[in-house]
């Protein structure tokens, strides 16, 4: 069962080499890698690509650049293999990465999605535990100690809107969903938990295998620190939990609407990140900042 690793690459070319070496060293070669360069402005990348000879390796530049929503969609365009991964141009799979994703399709063979365990990184790649980590991996992640826990329909949508404790480039996606559930417009910093809850809300299922095989690179110039300070961030997050709970509500998935009106872990990252908006002095992230902690 091959399994194609798309990489959307915009960013640093000596994190995305050490990413598709990451690749390259998997225990299990049954992989296929493609690389879709965003017109990064920068003449070694495919120069780089062109000398690599292994033909699981496909390198594509974009015509014009899509940004990442469209890129992610032109990912899914161009996969034809039952399950793939929308892998992070600066992330790391561990070599038994395919291994842990196999096994647990063996387990759970109707899962859409599957998440392993994850490390977190920083730009030096030393491993990291911030605060945000530490919630998600200790206190919002499902607790099977090395077994495989299996989230489906609601119980997945009420589990991750009470706070996304999942790491989008680490996971493994059956293709067909992909194909059918696309992502929401107008939500680009929190298209992921938009995804994946509209595959919550139709049904689908989500298996979590807590063997650690992902390396996730956390660093505070990724796109969604920067939208904290201009205020983008919390007004993404504030519109798509009003949504959800309009769309729970409406299937009848009360403990969900619940927790999507309450929303307490994303006011409490409001809180936790309310010092470092004060210390940039940006008026509008302090305006969607406090809004997020106290609006209803």
């Amino acid at each position: 069962m091959t399994i194609e690793i798309f990489v959307p690459f915009w960013g640093d070319p000596g994190l995305l080499y050490d990413t598709v070496e990451s690749v390259r060293a998997q225990r299990d070669a049954d992989w296929r890698l493609i690389v879709i360069d965003d017109c990064y402005p920068d003449d070694s990348v495919p120069a780089h690509f062109a000398a690599i000879d292994d033909p699981r390796i496909e390198y594509v530049r974009n015509e014009v650049n899509l940004g990442i929503t469209e890129n992610y969609r032109e990912a899914i365009r161009r996969a034809t293999t039952e399950h793939i991964v929308i892998l992070g141009c600066d992330d790391l799979l561990h070599p038994d990465y395919l291994d842990v994703i196999r096994r647990t399709v063996a387990a759970v063979p109707h899962a859409d999605v599957i998440q392993p365990g994850v490390i977190v990184i920083d730009e030096h790649s030393a491993v990291v535990s911030p605060l945000v980590d530490r919630v998600k991996q200790r206190l919002l992640a499902p607790r099977r100690g090395t077994g495989v826990a299996v989230l489906t329909g609601e119980q997945m949508a009420t589990s991750l809107i009470r706070g996304d404790w999942l790491y989008w480039p680490s996971l493994t996606f059956r293709t067909e969903t992909l194909k059918r559930i696309d992502f929401r417009e107008g939500l680009p910093i929190i298209q992921d938990l938009a995804l994946l809850m509209d595959i919550a809300f139709d049904g689908g299922t989500l298996a979590y295998n807590p063997t650690v095989a992902f390396s996730y690179r956390r660093h505070g110039g990724s796109a969604s620190q920067k939208t904290l300070l201009d205020g983008r961030r919390f007004r993404d997050e504030r519109s798509y939990y009003a949504q959800a709970r309009q769309l729970a509500g409406a299937k009848g998935w009360r403990r969900t609407a619940l927790t999507a009106r309450i929303r307490l872990m994303s006011r409490l990252h409001a809180v936790t990140e309310l010092p470092g908006v004060l210390r940039s002095g940006t008026r509008d992230g302090l305006e969607s900042t406090l809004a997020h902690i106290f609006a209803l």
